[in-house]
């Protein structure tokens, strides 16, 4: 067993929760995936889904949440007040620390370094890193924003099944199993609707690029607007000075071919993932270096 301090990280996104913990030498002793821990759309909830997956993952490492020093990226932080509810909440861990998801990300991604990440996933969002400034566009959530996410991209897909049932728009293969699974009918697809989140319309997201890349004339519709709204999140980055940009998130494997060509020249491979980032953000807290040998 290593000796401690023990570190774990926590990516809290829309979709789910990520944990993992790693030793002060960097070993990995265990890891954990639960549900979503947007604090914005369910405090409460996004709270439980971090202590949940977090234990689970203490147990694989055999550990107790006493003995780790948490880091926290969690989706939904959009001012440090978000950050100080979590605080505050007192989970049982050695210390906390909490900032945006997006702020993990990047921190990972270029090993605390400058850089800038555009994550596409349930939600979108850029955050840029450049000597002591934080840039931050999109990030508004499904209400105001995430224009190009899994979710977004779902929406429109349903939207747009709307309008085939009203016999505005012809029905194509993604109108067509879209109905499939939320109701064919006014009545069905209206209630599903009543009860859809952010997570409920991302399920779509897969099917959209499918259908895109068979030649569906909705899907393809879809796909490149919601790239020219990915490829303007990172043209803003670029513009506050990141001179390389890291495309994150479910949908960062199926985006670039998408992309507009001065995004993807910008384009380069993360060196870590929002876990070891909220990681090194713990790390720092306790004194230590960011990255382990």
């Amino acid at each position: 067993m290593s000796t401690g301090p023990f570190f774990l990280g926590i990516d809290g996104g829309g979709s789910r929760c990520r944990a993992r913990i790693r030793s002060a030498g960097g070993a990995l002793l265990g890891e954990a995936v639960g549900g979503a821990s947007n604090i914005y759309q369910d405090f409460a909830g996004a709270l439980g889904a971090i202590m949940e997956t977090s234990r689970e993952a203490a147990k694989l490492a055999g550990l107790t949440t006493g003995q780790i020093h948490a880091g926290m990226g969690i989706a939904g932080i959009v001012t440090s007040v978000g950050a100080e509810k979590i605080v505050d909440a007192a989970l049982p861990f050695a210390s906390v620390t909490v900032d945006n998801d997006a702020y993990a990300a990047c921190v990972g991604a270029f090993g605390g370094g400058d850089g800038g990440i555009v994550i596409a996933g349930t939600g979108s969002i850029g955050f840029a890193l450049v000597g002591d400034e934080r840039h931050m566009v999109g990030g508004w959530g499904f209400q105001l924003g995430d224009h190009g996410s899994g979710a977004w991209i779902g929406h429109h897909a349903v939207r747009r099944a709307a309008l085939a049932l009203d016999g505005l728009l012809q029905p194509t293969r993604l109108v067509t199993e879209v109905l499939s699974r939320t109701g064919a009918n006014r009545l069905d697809l209206s209630r599903w609707s009543e009860q859809a989140k952010p997570v409920d319309y991302a399920q779509f997201a897969p099917l959209v690029f499918d259908c895109a890349a068979q030649g569906d004339v909705q899907g393809m519709m879809i796909v490149i607007e919601g790239a020219a709204a990915i490829s303007n999140l990172g043209r803003a980055l670029l513009a506050r000075g990141a001179r390389h940009i890291c495309l994150l998130g479910g949908l960062s494997k199926v985006y670039p071919p998408y992309l507009d060509a001065d995004v993807k020249l910008a384009l380069s491979a993360p060196q870590a993932d929002a876990m070891d980032g909220a990681i090194m953000m713990a790390r720092r807290t306790q004194g230590l270096a960011e990255r382990w040998s």
